[in-house]
């Protein structure tokens, strides 16, 4: 170059989501592209401003959209941004979707549904700001681990039933519960995500809209085309505590027909004969979640919640009196 030009291309600094290095990376990649990191090798991406919102990693990816950790600069706090994918914008079913998620999450507050902040567009993509719940969800935990502790699950159970009761007096129903829609934060507190099948109670739906979602976890009315009531919700969240449990879906079949018709047709397993371990209450709960006939599940998220917690109890007193056996009294001890 002439003139005291430098022929030195702009470079920005930036920190890898992977080894937390301070790095530098082209200054002419394009917002939201990705180069690798100098030092781990795994992808950096070019931070992107909305707003005074900076997106700087991609937390994950959906059907719907992709998911950015990005950092608010007015109130410098961590939040997660979901943009909508670009082939997607003109779909109208996808949008009423997108919609529909960003509305019924705002309607609700409560600690174990994801909070929603904003709701904006970027050339013309719609994209979420919301609570950033980062800390991989339950369906993660289960592909690592197997299966979960008895009592962690309940715990999950319990916060996840109280923020359906909520949905409900709000006559909302979520219509899509299962381990990969349960999100933990940075506390490890359990956050419902994706309401972009919900709808309000009674509220008829399209022909297409009818069809249940996720067929590992779904109720035998959504399949039987019968009513469907918050009943049905309590059902997939049976199966979704199941399968934390046990490590094994409620039903397993080699074709999507035989698995729907197992929630049908198949009686369940308890969870204790799949796990010995697993409590009799525990066990007793999720079947009862988990019957065929929705007037045969808890009637209410109270009588629900009411039972989790009695297991849970129960729990807790059978693991301190075997872990500490010798500080209980013996029966000639004076009051």
């Amino acid at each position: 170059m002439t003139n005291g030009q430098s022929s030195k291309k702009p470079l920005v600094m930036v920190t890898c989501p992977a080894c937390e290095a301070k790095v530098f990376i082209p200054g002419d990649l394009p917002p939201l592209a990705t180069t690798p990191c100098t030092k781990c090798g795994k992808p950096v991406m070019m931070p992107l401003r909305l707003r005074q919102f900076e997106l700087r990693s991609v937390i994950g990816a959906g059907g719907m959209g992709t998911v950015y950790r990005a950092f608010d600069t007015v109130l410098e706090r961590w939040v997660a941004v979901k943009m909508m994918k670009k082939n997607l914008v003109n779909d109208p079913k996808a949008l009423k979707r997108f919609y529909r998620e960003a509305r019924a999450c705002a309607s609700l507050n409560h600690t174990n549904i994801i909070h929603i902040y904003n709701f904006e567009e970027w050339e013309g993509q719609p994209y979420l700001v919301m609570e950033l719940a980062d800390q991989g969800s339950l369906d993660s935990r289960i592909e690592k681990l197997g299966r979960l502790p008895e009592l962690e699950v309940l715990d999950v159970g319990i916060k996840i039933a109280s923020a359906l009761a909520l949905a409900l007096k709000h006559e909302i129903l979520h219509r899509d519960i299962k381990p990969g829609n349960i999100l933990f934060n940075e506390d490890n507190e359990p956050k419902l995500v994706d309401f972009g099948l919900a709808r309000k109670v009674g509220a008829e739906l399209d022909p297409e809209e009818a069809a249940w979602a996720t067929p590992y976890y779904v109720a035998p009315e959504k399949i039987r085309r019968e009513k469907e009531t918050f009943l049905s919700d309590m059902y997939s969240l049976g199966g979704t505590l199941y399968h934390a449990l046990t490590g094994h879906a409620p039903f397993e079949a080699p074709t999507i027909d035989e698995l729907v018709a197992a929630h049908v047709q198949t009686p369940l397993t308890p969870p204790n004969l799949v796990v010995p371990e697993i409590t009799q209450p525990t066990s007793e709960v999720i079947v009862k979640m988990m019957a065929k006939q929705p007037a045969d599940r808890y009637q209410s998220y109270d009588e629900l919640i009411m039972a989790l917690t009695a297991a849970r109890s129960q729990l807790l007193v059978k693991q301190f009196t075997q872990k500490e056996p010798h500080k209980r009294k013996p029966s000639w001890w004076p009051l």
